[in-house]
């Protein structure tokens, strides 16, 4: 199933506006978030267009999870971030995703909840792709 107005269901213009696509896994797709103030920030998004976990057979979820487990792997290995923390929101956006923010003792909002988008950090296309570059050396 899909949704017309979903930007994770449509890609092109609609994730644009937020991220880059890295890649699928056999369960979801991963985004490079554009706003970098958490360096290696990325969204993992379900394949499947639904609201909530619940909405996934057991088998669905546990791949999906999976999933998310193997990309926090990639951040940590390419990154060394002192925490990954998870975010799964989507009041207003409802398809499954987890919003994975790399933290650093050192650097913007240690010791706090992260911001959703904090509007404080854009790169540019050759700093994007060094990034996503990384990430991709470990998935």
């Amino acid at each position: 199933m899909t949704d017309n107005n979903c930007a994770y269901c449509v890609e092109g213009e609609l994730v644009d506006a937020f991220g880059i696509k890295i890649c699928e896994l056999s369960e979801s797709k991963v985004y490079l978030f554009k706003e970098q103030s958490h360096k290696g920030r990325v969204i993992v998004a379900h394949k499947k267009h639904v609201s909530e976990m619940t909405e996934l057979t057991p088998a669905e979820r546990a791949a999906y999870f999976e999933d998310v487990n193997h990309v926090a792997e990639a951040l940590h290995k390419a990154f060394h971030p002192q925490k990954v923390n998870y975010g799964a929101y989507g009041d207003t956006g409802h398809h499954l995703h987890f919003h994975l923010v790399p933290k650093y003792t050192d650097e913007y909002e240690w010791g706090g909840v992260f911001a959703m988008n904090p509007g404080e950090k854009f790169l540019t296309k050759e700093e994007y792709d060094e990034l996503i570059s990384e990430i991709e050396k470990y998935l």
